[in-house]
């Protein structure tokens, strides 16, 4: 198992080609044997015709010699040194192929048990020609006339290897050739039969940054199941998240309300100064953790997604009326397709607070921006109005500083809004805007 690829096509493919190339194999074998058993038959075969050739053309004289009818030197074994020849042995001599001319060739004698019948198939022995190649030859022994003959025939060994060459050659390309083929069709299939589960991962990708709910669509047989269990986890994850929201809106509600009440009656008395600051600390806190108690349970930044061009259109027609007796002009740069993984509430709170503190600041222009870097967004919001030196944007940022005092409000929008992009992972910077009042800009995730 070590030795195995991690992934399943990995696997699949590896199996498949191991046993391609064993079938190949085996197959190129048992070929081989079946067309060198096919060509020796045939070789054997030819042998054993000039035998019986022999046989039938054998003459026997007065004296008890043979003869031979010419009929019997047919081709091959008309040809000179061709490596095609017979012999015919006796004790009174012997009787050679024309195309021995005056040389001869030896071969291994049959054992002396070797009894002679024409009902018996000639034997197999090695032979050597004239000039040392390697013949194969085919014995039998007949009785005419009562004389013990054998007649041998002859033929090159490479009268066998040669076809046999000749006809491995195409078998040998042929098997090449479908082994890549049944190669390409295992590829094939391993890609089209795991397509599904890159399917699925593209659901699950899209269920989780927030694109869809549910992972639909039709699905094989063998993933249906697990389609189900996903389905019914999400759905489990949603009753689990309703129950969180609202177990944090109830916080936020016990909390916060209680709190208002008792930084309004510290106003109104003029009680311990000490108290505001802790009031006010406490409130701030809150807001924090329940910032992030909201976000866990929106299951991570990942999983929201809030169109940015929407909120910020909204956010600018009521700050238009909530200021209309400034006449701003307001600038909106923000492209209609740019959505942010931020919850909807602390975009809200986000844009509410920066826009509002332009708005009131501004001279007559307001500007919103915005655009994608990577995996952030990035949004400017800038006004004409007084501006800040930078120590007094380094200030602006703690808590409870404003501009003027004389101004509505207790200057916690700033430090508010800090605390929202940083539990987003994303920087807050104050400068001097080109329009010559405050530049504020900061970060947040893009949505996938």
């Amino acid at each position: 198992m070590r030795a195995m690829p991690r992934s399943l096509s990995g696997r699949l493919l590896s199996v498949a080609i191991a046993l391609i190339v064993i079938a190949m194999l085996a197959a190129s074998v048992a070929i081989y044997f079946a067309l060198h058993r096919f060509v020796q038959g045939q070789v054997d075969g030819r042998l054993d015709g000039q035998i019986f050739s022999v046989r039938d053309a054998l003459r026997v004289a007065a004296d008890g010699r043979l003869s031979l009818d010419p009929v019997a030197n047919g081709p091959p074994f008309d040809r000179p040194r061709g490596g095609w020849y017979w012999k015919v042995v006796t004790a009174l001599g012997a009787l050679r192929s024309p195309s021995l001319g005056t040389k001869d060739f030896e071969f291994k004698e049959p054992p002396p048990g070797w009894q002679p019948g024409p009902e018996r198939r000639p034997e197999t022995a090695d032979g050597i020609g004239s000039d040392g190649e390697p013949l194969r030859v085919r014995l039998q022994r007949f009785e005419i006339e009562r004389q013990s003959v054998l007649i041998a025939s002859a033929a090159p060994l490479h009268a066998l290897w040669g076809p046999l060459r000749e006809a491995l050659w195409p078998v040998a390309l042929t098997l090449v050739v479908l082994a890549f083929a049944l190669i390409g069709g295992v590829v094939l299939q391993v890609q089209l039969g795991l397509r599904p589960l890159a399917r699925l991962t593209e659901e699950l990708h899209r269920v989780r940054t927030g694109k869809v709910e549910r992972i639909k669509g039709p699905q094989p047989t063998e993933v249906m199941p697990l389609v189900a269990e996903l389905n019914t986890l999400l759905d489990q994850n949603e009753a689990n998240l309703e129950r969180a929201r609202r177990h944090v809106a109830n916080l936020a509600h016990g909390l916060k309300t209680p709190l208002a009440t008792l930084a309004i009656v510290t106003e109104e008395t003029g009680s311990d100064p000490r108290l505001k600051p802790l009031v006010t600390m406490m409130d701030r806190r809150i807001r924090h953790h329940l910032s992030r108690a909201r976000l866990a349970a929106l299951g991570g930044p990942e999983r929201t997604r809030t169109s940015l061009a929407q909120r910020a259109a909204d956010h600018i027609e009521a700050f238009g009326k909530i200021y209309a007796d400034k006449r701003l002009v307001f600038k909106n740069g923000v492209a209609s397709d740019l959505a942010v993984a931020c919850d909807a509430q602390d975009l809200d709170e986000l844009l509410g607070n920066l826009l509002d503190n332009a708005c009131k600041w501004a001279g007559k222009h307001v500007c919103v921006m915005a655009s994608a870097s990577g995996s952030r967004v990035r949004i400017t919001i800038e006004d004409d109005g007084p501006g800040l030196s930078d120590q007094r944007a380094a200030e602006m940022m703690q808590p409870g500083h404003r501009i003027d005092e004389s101004a509505h409000g207790y200057g916690f929008g700033l430090p508010i809004t800090r605390e929202l992009v940083e539990l987003y992972g994303g920087t807050i910077m104050l400068a001097r805007s080109d329009l010559g009042g405050l530049r504020v800009a900061f970060s947040l995730p893009a949505a996938l």
